[in-house]
């Protein structure tokens, strides 16, 4: 068996759920024999099962269970990519990247450029959380948090409520073009097209104000950058959702590529157990549990019926598996129904399934490291917002030349300061300068107005009487200090030196 060689299994007429009046095993009475009708209806769906390689739509079953429950839950949290930006901090959007004047703005702190190493720092921690999930519980972020596949179930679930069961959308695809085929398709395409945009909407919002936004955008009025993103995002999204579906994470998807080297024997993911489930037969009504000659696998096939990706789990894992544990909730449905345990396709390693002892998570040496590079990164991120200050200083000395005489016979220094002002405020300014007791400061007797994101110079000179210098190089300390529009102070310090004639 090559698991990487099989292709996407569909089945061509299928039901939406398991027939209603499908009864469950009553063990009380017969503990040993299961009546045919509670799997009829899966046979039944069975028969025309074909090789699928792309050139027809999947329509998944959809069935309710404990893991389709965590998947729309863990799925919720796509709710903050379109209400975050409509939330208000300060009076001002809390979270606003500011591209055109280079400020990102995060609540109360305003990230520059200048601070940008904290990006880097975040798309290491983000990439490495990736791999460690990967290699512990597989590909959970393709299952339960990638946009393709949440917004894939979302375009699902409307052409289910729309269209009607897995087998009724076939039969509306093949049927002649009517009256009621073309509004319900209609119907379907334009909430699609809806989604796609406010998708594209959504995004742009992040980087421009969104009241403003919605007040500009179908007036004509908003930057040319907003209607092509808007109109990239919503084609994007209703080409890639709507009709591509699974083959993006078969095709176009690298980690689906890359998945196999992340793995290893002790990773936890969906799994057949193959021991337990074969050889394969169908349910006899007159075969007792003792007699069964087959394992717990009723072949009812309905893991490859609700998989998003179509493929067959019970053929060992796959590049198209993206881990969403929907086939777990319907084997446990049918294990249910016939009376068997659950657990048949089930969360477990290679080494479980091989019977060799498994390692706890604190044992294995890849989590250490993981843990560590994740835990520095993310030290280091807050490090570097909670130190943000709402200005910085920096101080350049004069080279040429570095000190001048003067008549009354102090040494004159020229510096020049350099102020971000880090606040969305406009500040005035006050320089002083400290570290000599008849130190003077020329060049700054009146406050500095400095634009909020931007470096404001300031040239300033600072005199020391000659015959009080103790040293050639006499250490200062140049201090900014200003007040906020909302009263709150702000200031800042740099240490710099005074050249003086050599002793």
């Amino acid at each position: 068996m090559d698991p990487w060689g099989c292709l996407p299994i569909r089945c061509n007429h299928l039901d939406d759920t398991i027939d209603p009046a499908v009864e469950k095993v009553n063990l009380k009475t017969n503990p040993d024999i299961a009546p045919l009708s509670a799997v009829d209806a899966l046979y039944a769906e069975s028969e025309d099962w074909h090789l699928n390689t792309g050139g027809q739509t999947i329509h998944a079953k959809r069935l309710p269970g404990r893991w389709r429950t965590i998947k729309w839950l863990l799925a919720s949290v796509w709710l903050v990519y379109f209400l975050g930006p409509y939330l208000r901090w300060d009076g001002q959007q809390a979270v606003l990247f500011d591209i055109p004047n280079r400020k990102y703005h995060i609540f109360s702190a305003t990230v520059l450029p200048q601070d940008f190493w904290m990006l880097s720092l975040l798309l290491l921690f983000f990439a490495i959380l990736l791999a460690v999930m990967t290699a512990l519980v597989g590909r959970v972020w393709c299952g339960f948090f990638c946009f393709q596949t949440v917004w894939t179930d979302v375009f699902t679930w409307i052409e289910e409520r729309l269209e009607g069961p897995p087998a009724a959308r076939r039969k509306l695809d093949q049927a002649p073009l009517t009256l009621a085929k073309a509004r319900v398709k209609v119907t379907k395409h334009a909430l699609w097209i809806l989604i796609g945009f406010l998708t594209g909407f959504s995004f742009v919002a992040w980087f421009t104000d969104a009241p403003t936004l919605w007040s500009t955008f179908f007036i004509g009025q908003a930057n040319s950058v907003a209607y092509a993103t808007v109109a990239l995002f919503a084609a994007g999204t209703y080409v890639l959702a709507g009709f591509l579906r699974e083959q993006t994470c078969f095709w176009l998807c690298p980690y689906a590529r890359i998945q196999g080297v992340m793995l290893d024997k002790t990773t936890i993911v969906p799994t057949y157990d193959e021991k337990r489930g074969e050889p394969r037969g169908r349910v006899r009504r007159d075969e007792a549990t003792a007699e069964r000659a087959n394992g717990d696998c009723v072949d009812c096939n309905q893991c490859v019926a609700v998989c998003p990706t179509g493929i067959d789990i019970r053929r060992g894992q796959q590049e198209g598996c993206i881990t969403c544990a929907l086939c777990l909730d319907a084997c446990d449905q049918v294990m249910d129904k016939v009376g068997r345990p659950r657990g048949l396709i089930r969360y477990a390693s290679l080494d479980e399934l091989e019977g060799l002892p498994t390692k706890t998570l604190l044992l294995r040496p890849r989590v250490w490291v993981y843990s560590a590079i994740l835990a520095l990164a993310l030290g280091g991120i807050v490090y570097g917002l909670t130190s943000l200050a709402p200005m910085e200083l920096k101080v350049l000395h004069e080279r040429a030349p570095l000190f001048v005489l003067q008549s009354d016979g102090s040494i004159q220094n020229k510096y020049t300061l350099k102020i971000l002002n880090k606040t969305p405020d406009i500040l005035s300014v006050t320089i002083r300068v400290s570290g000599h007791d008849q130190i003077r400061l020329a060049g700054a007797e009146e406050p500095i107005e400095t634009a909020p994101g931007g470096v404001t110079p300031a040239v300033v000179f600072v005199r020391i009487p000659r015959r009080l210098l103790a040293a050639e190089q006499q250490p200062i300390v140049f201090r900014v200090e200003a007040e906020r529009s909302s009263g709150d102070p702000v200031a800042t310090e740099r240490e710099s030196v005074f050249i003086g004639p050599p002793k």
